[in-house]
């Protein structure tokens, strides 16, 4: 078998690739895509490496890459990427689910390293290799590609495999390899790739501490974002930015010249949508008169103590462990806990026995 070239643009090719990424062990997986002008992402590179050397195939040319389906979806090879959850989100139209995964970031984080680290960061830091950071803002759709950009491309797979196993060994010596198995089981969930509608609010920041009006509104109105989004293959913002939808939840309008006197509000989004969105505001039944709305909250002193509380046993739990805090559990995790929630990470897994009795016992 002759050698692959750096970039695949064929299918004679691409099914060459796949033959020969049977045999390994893992392979490094990462991909560049646009979404700027669309709800989905549009794949432009999938890069990918085994213990042969790492390859770029090219979508725009070859098209159709059901020839890695049945290998990116079979419990062998092992997958290995880094902040795989958008990257997995992009290839499930074109290959179906990736799975079983490995992510160095969140490995690392699980070792001790920044919860976000970069992949570049994190290659210097373990393997002592310095990245370049030319193309990161690329535009990978357009053509050709240089001989620049695929190198940097190739780069970003070529050293995942050494990443996967330094931090494999690590774990393992941590003892930490099963909070590594429960993390990747949920980003091989498919059910975490999709949004409902009905649950699309949710995703909207500064909507806390709604009244159950509101709320109803909040769940309308994104809802009705989100079908549109969905439905035209546009971004969410190109439909309702979220700023004009949190002032149509504060303040709601009743009329098509209540909505276009919003601050902020195109006459065109009025014109095009005007009755739609007046007819979310009527679906979500609103009463006459609305309660004050404060979505930032007073301080309640009590709640200000408990979160102190539930914060030092965080920090406390993390600096033992030599974690990031929060790993253990986010900032607004702990005030979900301290406002009466408990369908929250550290409650659950194996968070729960590292700090979720301690904080349930601090209640």
């Amino acid at each position: 078998m002759s050698e692959l070239q750096p970039i695949i643009t064929n299918q004679a090719d691409l099914g060459r690739l796949a033959a020969r990424l049977e045999r390994a062990r893992a392979i490094a997986l990462d991909t560049e895509f646009l979404r700027e002008r669309t709800y989905r992402a549009e794949l432009c590179l999938l890069q990918i490496a085994d213990e042969q050397g790492p390859v770029c195939i090219d979508p725009l040319a070859v098209g159709d890459l059901a020839a890695l389906a049945p290998l990116l979806g079979a419990s062998a090879p092992l997958k290995v990427m880094h902040a795989s959850r958008q990257d997995v989100e992009v290839l499930i139209p074109e290959v179906g689910m990736v799975q079983p995964l490995f992510d160095t970031q969140v490995a690392a984080a699980l070792v001790g390293l920044p919860p976000q680290i970069g992949y570049a960061e994190l290659a210097r830091r373990v393997l002592g290799i310095e990245l370049a950071k030319a193309h990161t803002r690329t535009d990978w759709s357009a053509r050709p590609l240089s001989p620049e950009q695929i190198a940097y491309a190739l780069d970003d797979v070529r050293y995942l495999p050494a990443l996967e196993a330094h931090l494999t060994a690590e774990l393992g010596r941590l003892g930490r390899a099963q909070w590594l198995a429960e993390e990747l089981a949920a980003l091989s969930d498919p059910r975490g790739y999709t949004v409902e509608p009905g649950e699309a609010w949710r995703r909207v920041k500064g909507l806390n501490g709604l009244d159950p009006a509101r709320t109803r509104l909040a769940r309308e109105l994104a809802a009705w974002r989100e079908r549109r989004a969905i439905e035209r293959n546009r971004p969410r913002g190109w439909i309702l930015d979220d700023a004009l939808l949190r002032s149509i939840v504060v303040s709601p309008p009743r009329s098509v010249s209540e909505l276009a006197a919003i601050a902020g509000m195109p006459a065109g989004l009025v014109k095009r949508c005007g009755g739609e969105i007046l007819e979310r505001i009527r679906a979500a039944d609103l009463p006459d008169e609305l309660p004050p709305v404060n979505l930032r909250g007073r301080p309640d002193p009590q709640r200000t103590a408990l979160l102190a509380k539930l914060s030092a046993i965080q920090r406390a739990v993390a600096a033992d462990l030599a974690l990031s805090p929060e790993v253990l559990a986010t900032r607004r995790e702990l005030e979900q806990l301290a406002g009466g929630r408990r369908d929250i990470p550290p409650l659950h897994g194996w968070r729960r026995a590292i700090i979720g009795e301690r904080l349930l016992a601090a209640l």
